[in-house]
């Protein structure tokens, strides 16, 4: 049996906002479509993410008002895995790194998220992912 990959599991075309976008549109769009991260772009590149951690932590206990720009408090950083990864290698990435979600991009393009909870619930007999939901989920 050929092992699961990323692209098997992953969330497509995830919601996107720009660096230019504010943040009452992404707090509106986490509303919208219950979710708590969303990978920011620049032509379907990655170039950071917002969480609504973000948002309460860099944005409203900073006093930041809702019209400022997402780039004012994204991470920057893109932690991302090949569409041909397997399960054991996101599950890997996101404990190596302390992350609930990966993105998964092939050459520059954004084509879907990976969550701990894609791992856990599609591939429950791998090890490897239960133990990235462990530690992870003890942080």
């Amino acid at each position: 049996m050929q092992a699961k990959t990323a692209k098997d599991v992953m969330s497509p075309a995830p919601v996107t906002v720009t660096s230019q976008d504010e943040l009452f549109k992404v707090a509106t769009l986490m509303k919208e479509h219950e979710i708590g991260f969303i990978p920011v772009v620049d032509q379907n590149k990655p170039i950071g993410v917002i969480t609504d951690r973000d948002i309460v932590t860099r944005g409203l206990a900073e006093k930041l008002p809702g019209s400022t720009k997402v780039e004012q408090v994204m991470s920057k950083t893109c932690i991302t895995i090949p569409p041909t990864g397997t399960l054991s290698d996101a599950a890997e990435t996101m404990a190596k790194n302390k992350i609930r979600r990966v993105l998964v991009v092939e050459g520059t393009n954004l084509l879907g998220v990976v969550a701990i909870g894609d791992l856990a619930v599609r591939e429950a007999s791998n090890a490897r992912a239960g133990k990235a939901l462990t530690e992870i989920s003890s942080h």
